[in-house]
């Protein structure tokens, strides 16, 4: 079997990352499909439809079929998959001809939702279709020894899903899943600039607020950015001045329901893998990983030494293409 067909999929709420043996990550693209609501045809689907967000005539409808982390539309899953796979065939300068795929679920996923991620997958022609667990995925990603008997604690802040894991022995000891993560923070920037200032703005002027001067819950120099939107009670367009300390505000919510998580996992820790996590702390990945003072706030909240995996955003899907050499003994984990 060539290496070309072998390939990992990280199906994200926020973005969708494909991964080949070959050449690592040969796609990144945003979970967005822009759909022609005359026609039910497929107009754009990644970064292409992401820029028509906001912008598009009423007819052409830019949705996101991937809520926290499962797939909400199939019919759009299927056909963005379709999509995502002719353009891996292009760069990788071959046609991928039934693939053996590898396809992360998050782990509080149902049986259902978990069925509906492998259809998508194999109706656009895969021969296998394995699931692995997105925080073993992440693990294995950030270079984690998840085959060793030793506890390694990963704290997986996505889109859609936060997850926490406590991995030993190639499978889950304890794990807990809250559906909260970036696109949460992005409402409640939205929703705090709409009560706070009269202004509405919109989800990826909300994500660009957050990644600029967004930070956690830490003390920090207050950092201000201009944000253009609309006047609700004038209706025209305004540009206000909004500061960090004012997000913090606004993502404090979200951020205490994944520490929350993270000392409910903690907690459910065997006594003979407590002594190891002291020793190695605990991995943070996903973009939630990236906002300032993540890695320093949740030291202080938990005690034990906090670690940024090598590549937050991409460790999920460079686990999933990694994990086909161990698959069979993770398949065993996950059912």
């Amino acid at each position: 079997m060539f290496a070309s067909a072998e390939i990992g999929i990280d199906l994200g709420t926020a973005n969708i990352l494909v991964y080949t043996k070959a050449k690592g990550i040969v796609l990144n693209e945003p979970s967005v499909v822009a759909i022609d609501t005359k026609t039910k045809q497929v107009v754009a689907v990644g970064t292409e439809a992401k820029e028509m967000v906001g912008k598009t005539p009423r007819h052409i409808v830019p949705i996101r079929p991937l809520k926290d982390g499962v797939i909400a539309d199939y019919d759009v899953t299927a056909q963005m998959l379709k999509v995502i796979l002719k353009k891996v065939s292009k760069k990788l300068g071959t046609s991928l001809r039934k693939p053996t795929v590898v396809v992360c679920t998050p782990s509080g996923s149902t049986t259902v939702e978990r069925r509906a991620i492998h259809n998508a997958v194999k109706s656009f022609g895969a021969k296998e279709v394995h699931l692995i667990e997105e925080p073993i995925a992440a693990a294995i990603g950030a270079g984690l020894p998840v085959e060793e008997p030793i506890a390694s604690v990963i704290v997986d802040i996505g889109g859609g899903t936060s997850e926490v894991a406590i991995i030993s022995f190639g499978g889950v000891v304890s794990c807990r899943s809250v559906r909260t993560g970036g696109d949460k923070m992005d409402e409640a920037i939205v929703q705090y600039i709409r009560k706070k200032f009269n202004v509405l703005i919109g989800e990826r002027t909300a994500e660009n607020i957050k990644m600029e001067i967004g930070y956690a819950l830490i003390e920090h120099e207050e950092e201000s950015m201009e944000v253009r939107g609309r006047d609700l009670v004038t209706g025209l367009p305004k540009v206000i001045t909004v500061t960090s300390t004012q997000v913090q505000a606004a993502i404090r919510e979200s951020l205490e329901a994944i520490l929350e998580t993270v000392h409910a996992t903690l907690e459910d820790c065997p006594p003979e893998l407590s002594g190891d996590i002291v020793d190695n702390g605990v991995t943070i990945t996903g973009g939630g990983a990236l906002i300032k003072g993540m890695q320093e706030w949740l030291s202080s909240e938990i005690y034990v030494p906090v670690h940024l995996a090598p590549s937050p955003l991409e460790s999920v899907a460079i686990g999933t293409g990694q994990s086909l050499k161990m698959i069979h003994k993770l398949e065993k984990a996950v059912k």
